[in-house]
């Protein structure tokens, strides 16, 4: 039988690029105080987690893919939230999002991780941002830790 590889919860060592939405700050600066909970928890300390603000979803893969891009960090964190409204824009930028942070992850080899909220009400979203629902951040940092770890042992070297 091979090897079974699975990723630490330990976040020692590991330098983390957040990068977070300003539209609906209401929401993802709750988002992001839940993923910085996460990473302090699981030992990523505060001077190796870097923030980038973005104006809003849409542009989280740009800023996202240059940060993976420097190999400056083991992971990128995208946070934001997308909420549903009357028209169709919601269905473009939550679809675009998610295309642009999987694309990110497939292409450099850096794990992006995908927080974006894409709640049918705002108070949907506040309920993921802290409330009964939990902090959907907090979740994304953990994950984000858990793939640097398991990308660090699946590396080819």
């Amino acid at each position: 039988m091979g090897n079974t590889f699975y990723g630490e919860l330990d976040g020692a060592g590991l330098r983390i690029a957040v990068v977070v939405s300003r539209f609906n700050e209401v929401i993802t600066s709750r988002l992001l105080a839940g993923a910085r909970s996460a990473l302090e928890r699981h030992g990523v300390r505060d001077d190796d987690v870097d923030v980038a603000w973005v104006p809003g979803a849409f542009e989280l893969p740009i800023a996202a893919r240059r940060l993976a891009e420097s190999r400056r960090y083991d992971t990128v964190v995208c946070l934001g939230a997308i909420i549903r409204g009357e028209t169709p824009h919601f269905e473009y930028i939550a679809a675009e999002a998610a295309r642009g942070i999987a694309d990110i992850a497939r292409d450099t080899g850096v794990p992006a991780i995908f927080g974006v909220l894409t709640p049918n009400t705002l108070e949907q979203a506040l309920e993921r941002a802290g409330g009964k629902a939990g902090n959907k951040g907090y979740d994304a940092a953990v994950s984000a830790i858990e793939m640097a770890s398991l990308m660090r042992q699946l590396r080819p070297d």
